[in-house]
């Protein structure tokens, strides 16, 4: 209380101030230290109030000192719920150089660590994912090649099987890993054909992926069950037409390089057959063996197992010439189908964003082995051919096969399942 009797009240407000009844104050400034902007923007807003026995009253000055690291500003009247700005005060010119400088080093040191990360890969277990069953061509070749990278590289590679849908379920899981090499797709040609009758795959072939080496390339062979009374690839088109929608094939599933090349020999051989889809070439050859089913085309290292204990047999190849593990095997050109030639390929992805560094490694370590006669023995034994090459080797290889199948899926109109 003052000496007259008239109340006298300081009142401290933050920036809500709601209430109607504070239309008559006034501001008489803001203070705050200038280290607490703009960090701490709760500035204390000093708000005088007078009551009606000082209208008239004189109001003292306030002091403020010419040097100091407070700072105030004038304020016009307040408003019912009118919004309050306040302007930061200037940061002092040394103190934007440090900002500067700590961000400079801030993002030299990202950098440094991710090119550091890149030197050292790998430093941990690599997964060498195969979307095809155990015993396919891609799962061999993971296999052969898989321990002899560990060696070099001083870490593991775990062959990891993931099957389904032609091959579209390991595929999709390796799209979306992380790209830091760490999981690699050893795939075949079925990444070429799938996209061909499936436009709503969960990826894409060419931009959800980066290429990494094409590592073999490979015949497809014509089976059929034992148990069938044809032994020669004409007796079987001879079988064939006598009974049109009478036999069936197999394949690893709807929209794969085994449906198509057969769909392509139905076209010129002009045969009937009844495709029977499967999860796999697993479950596709453990029928055609039991003979539920009674033939199928193949990679030539899948079949040739089954071929040589007598399980099934070998009609004829799909390419230019007799391969050498089975050269007593006749050609389709040598039976006057020309037009049917399909090999197969097996190549190495990574996810697209995948460091080049971390590319260039992987393809020069991976080249090293295919050049190694041991290894250069193991495939020809699967009846594959090593190949080897950059990276953008196999891209163009993917874009043209890309363009290949689409054209076949139209002339025989194949359609998604």
């Amino acid at each position: 209380m003052r000496n007259d009797g008239s109340p006298t009240r300081a009142r401290t407000w933050d920036l809500r101030i709601n209430s109607p009844s504070l239309y008559q104050l006034s501001y008489r400034g803001i203070e705050a230290p200038a280290s607490a902007w703009p960090e701490n923007w709760k500035a204390r807003i000093l708000i005088r109030a007078w009551g009606a026995g000082q209208r008239n009253e004189p109001r003292k000055r306030q002091s403020r000192p010419s040097q100091s690291r407070w700072f105030q500003t004038k304020l016009a009247p307040l408003r019912h719920n009118a919004a309050v700005t306040v302007d930061p005060p200037m940061i002092p010119a040394s103190e934007r150089v440090l900002r500067h400088v700590a961000q400079a080093l801030a993002v030299l040191l990202l950098a440094s660590g991710a090119s550091a990360q890149e030197s050292v890969w790998p430093s941990r277990t690599i997964q060498m994912v195969v979307p095809y069953t155990p015993g396919t061509g891609a799962d061999i070749l993971a296999r052969i090649l898989g321990p002899k990278l560990g060696e070099r590289w001083k870490v593991g590679v775990v062959t990891d099987n993931r099957a389904g849908a032609s091959g579209n379920i390991g595929t999709d899981f390796v799209a979306k890993a992380a790209p830091d090499g760490y999981t690699l797709l050893c795939t075949a040609t079925s990444f070429g054909t799938n996209p061909a009758i499936n436009q709503k795959l969960p990826f894409d072939p060419v931009r959800s992926f980066t290429p990494v080496i094409l590592l073999a390339t490979s015949t497809m062979a014509v089976i059929v069950t034992q148990g069938l009374p044809a032994r020669s690839m004409r007796e079987f088109l001879d079988l064939a037409r006598g009974q049109p929608g009478k036999l069936y094939y197999s394949s690893p599933g709807n929209g794969g390089p085994q449906h198509l090349a057969m769909e392509l020999l139905k076209l010129d051989a002009q045969i009937d057959l009844v495709h029977v889809p499967y999860k796999g070439s697993g479950g596709a050859l453990a029928d055609l063996v039991g003979g539920h089913v009674q033939a199928m085309i193949v990679s030539l290292q899948t079949a040739a197992p089954y071929v040589q204990s007598g399980k099934l047999r070998m009609l004829a190849v799909m390419s230019t010439e007799r391969s050498q593990a089975f050269s007593q095997v006749p050609t389709l050109k040598e039976l006057g189908l020309a037009d049917l030639e399909v090999e197969t390929w097996y190549g190495v992805f990574a996810p697209a964003g995948t460091s080049q560094a971390v590319i260039a490694r992987a393809n020069t370590e991976m080249n090293a082995l295919l050049k190694q006669s041991e290894i250069r023995e193991l495939l020809a034994k699967q009846g594959m051919a090593p190949a080897g090459g950059t990276p953008e080797r196999l891209g163009e290889l993917v874009r043209k096969e890309l363009a290949r199948w689409s054209r076949v899926v139209v002339a025989a109109g194949i359609k998604a399942d």
